[in-house]
């Protein structure tokens, strides 16, 4: 018979290594420091990152041109009068936006708004951007979501749908401007440096493999982690996107949608457009046999600079005047005298975007204290009722 008091009878340690990190790491989510460091860290990340893009291009640009000369086009050489139909154009633009955005939250069966709140959304959106990038546009959804009581995943749905239409017509713009800029892209890319760089990287199949291969590799990733947080939030915000986009195509208004997304993106041209006339070597563009009256500059020019607001930046400082200057290099004008160009109408766009700002402010003071007013008001003779 076998001794049992030499058989060893420790306990064996219940958590394995793994359990035990999970614990440590679920111990350091909870802990108010830590939680404190990483929101601290996370909003570096989300302002300080386009800020800094801003910063750099714009440091970049003006090392490769003469700040001086710039400085002087703008002061001299810049007829404002156009510049200040540019801005009743972008005021304009955020109008018809907000109403067609309007019209998307009712579709989605958000109460609806007035007039005025649905521009509004738009004026202190695009304020925003200016010093917080990509805050603009949960700070609408947050207010629309408050003042509407309606559920902000309805809200964020609406307004993701709005963003992909528009970048729907950015590519399909995108695909115009280059059939139709196809002989001055290439003329440029044979002859400038800068061109040649760019086509070298166009021509690359390696990366263009790599990128396919890329997509695949997240394309799998989220069928086979289908089950993980992580997978289900981005298939979530696909389908948000989806259910955003879907909408026009059950509301009853949809051909006004239309209308209202196609005088739009004619205001957005119009703000490019309206500004060669500002400078003389861009009204030149407008004089020049080939190009439409310069119509197919102020196309180019648009739609790379409609690009470029995809990338982190405070209201397109510095990606958006790199676009711009390399649009109109393409028709022959100058680094300098593109850089002059688009700074002087970022500017004014952004003062515009400033103003009206300004505006929106003084609107949600003001209503939110009528409201406030009529909540009371409404107060005693709900508990009257109710007796």
């Amino acid at each position: 018979m076998a001794d049992t008091n030499n058989i060893n009878t420790d306990p064996k340690p219940t958590d394995s290594p793994k359990t035990s990190f999970r614990q440590k790491l679920k111990e350091l989510e909870n802990n108010k420091t830590f939680q404190l460091i990483k929101k601290i860290a996370g909003d570096i990340f989300r302002y300080g990152f386009p800020l800094a893009v801003s910063v750099c291009l714009i440091l970049w640009l003006f090392h490769k041109v003469n700040f001086h000369k710039v400085m002087e086009i703008a002061h001299n050489g810049c007829n404002y009068w156009f510049i200040g139909i540019m801005m009743v154009a972008t005021a304009l633009s955020l109008m018809v936006r907000g109403i067609r955005w309007g019209l998307q939250l009712k579709a989605a069966g958000v109460k609806p708004m007035t007039v005025v709140c649905e521009w509004v959304t738009l004026f202190g959106a695009y304020a925003l951007n200016l010093v917080f990038p990509q805050m603009g546009e949960a700070w609408r959804c947050v207010f629309v979501s408050k003042r509407q009581k309606a559920p902000l995943s309805t809200v964020i749905g609406t307004d993701i749908g709005d963003r992909f239409i528009d970048w729907v017509i950015i590519m399909i713009l995108f695909i115009v401007a280059l059939v139709y800029a196809h002989p001055y892209i290439m003329d440029f890319m044979d002859h400038y440096e800068i061109g040649r760089e760019v086509k070298k990287v166009v021509d690359n199949a390696t990366l263009w493999i790599t990128v396919g291969g890329c997509i695949a590799f997240f394309v799998a990733l989220l069928y086979f982690f289908r089950e993980k947080k992580w997978a289900k939030a981005v298939t979530n915000n696909i389908k948000k996107m989806w259910q955003g986009f879907s909408i026009i195509f059950h509301m009853k208004l949809w051909w006004l949608y239309l209308l209202l997304s196609i005088l739009t993106w004619v205001l957005y041209f119009i703000e490019i457009y309206v500004c060669f006339f500002s400078f003389s070597y861009t009204k030149e563009l407008v004089y020049e046999k080939g190009l439409a009256y310069g119509l197919l500059p102020g196309l180019v020019a648009f739609v790379f600079g409609s690009l470029s607001m995809g990338i982190p930046s405070n209201g397109g400082l510095g990606p958006w005047n790199l676009a711009i200057m390399f649009a109109l290099s393409l028709f022959g004008i100058s680094s300098t005298q593109g850089t002059a160009f688009s700074i002087v109408v970022w500017s004014f766009q952004s003062l515009t975007y400033v103003a009206l700002g300004i505006f929106a402010l003084a609107y949600i003071m003001v209503t939110d204290r009528q409201i406030k007013k009529q909540e009371k008001l409404q107060e005693p003779s709900s508990s009257i009722s109710k007796t």
